[in-house]
């Protein structure tokens, strides 16, 4: 009785775990290249503060790179003016940006642009609402006495309203989704190719198993 001969596993099953070695090795960098991301500000992004503080810290994902222009950060009031104070420094993951005094009451609007730890240059914005002048309100002039004591006038200072606009967060979310793209085309090339390779290789084993029906009957004939 003659059989078909088996094919051995070890060659599909070794072409697998290579499949899978370079997923993973393709997989790693890629994650690792991911930029850092803004995960921590005070104030925080939509956030009503009762006065401006003396200074803005924002905290990232990684440490950053310094040096000389990698870090700006600059916080506008609502009329567009900068409320900043000199330099923003870097420590480690946090950044801080010194703000001026006196400020008035209304929306900020914070922009930073960073070095990621991978190297690539980050940028993003939020706002958030002062709902007090830190300078305290201004004294109501006074009006001076006249010759008709029965003739007075009131003099009603006008408040303004100053709208808030929505808190917004730009970090290169874009960037970031475009690399996790990549990496799951990737992984599910590699997937494929593993699932093919298992597939022929259970098939050979299955067909390995069968005997051979010209064999069985020669020897049929034999008897």
């Amino acid at each position: 009785m003659k059989t078909a001969a088996r094919p051995s596993p070890a060659g599909p099953i070794a072409l697998a775990a290579a499949l899978l070695t370079a997923l993973l090795v393709l997989v790693s960098p890629l994650s690792a290249a991911a930029h850092d991301s803004l995960i921590a500000s005070s104030p925080e992004a939509g956030s009503t503060v009762d006065v401006l503080p003396a200074e803005l810290t924002l905290t990232f994902s990684a440490k950053l790179i310094d040096g000389e222009g990698a870090t700006e950060v600059v916080v506008t009031d609502a009329t567009g003016a900068s409320v900043t104070d000199g330099a923003a420094t870097v420590d480690g993951a946090i950044v801080t940006q010194p703000l001026a005094d006196p400020a008035a009451a209304g929306a900020y609007r914070v922009i930073w642009k960073i070095v990621s730890s991978d190297g690539h240059p980050t940028s993003g914005e939020f706002d958030f609402t002062v709902a007090a002048s830190s300078a305290g309100d201004p004294t109501a002039p006074t009006t001076a006495p006249t010759t008709d004591p029965g003739d007075t006038t009131a003099t009603a200072s006008p408040s303004t309203a100053t709208p808030t606009p929505e808190a917004t967060d730009s970090s290169d979310e874009g960037s970031s989704a475009s690399t996790w793209i990549w990496i799951l085309s990737i992984a599910g090339v590699l997937v494929a190719a593993v699932a093919g390779v298992a597939a022929v290789a259970l098939k050979g084993r299955g067909s390995g198993s069968e005997e051979d029906p010209e064999g069985d009957s020669d020897e049929s004939t034999g008897r």
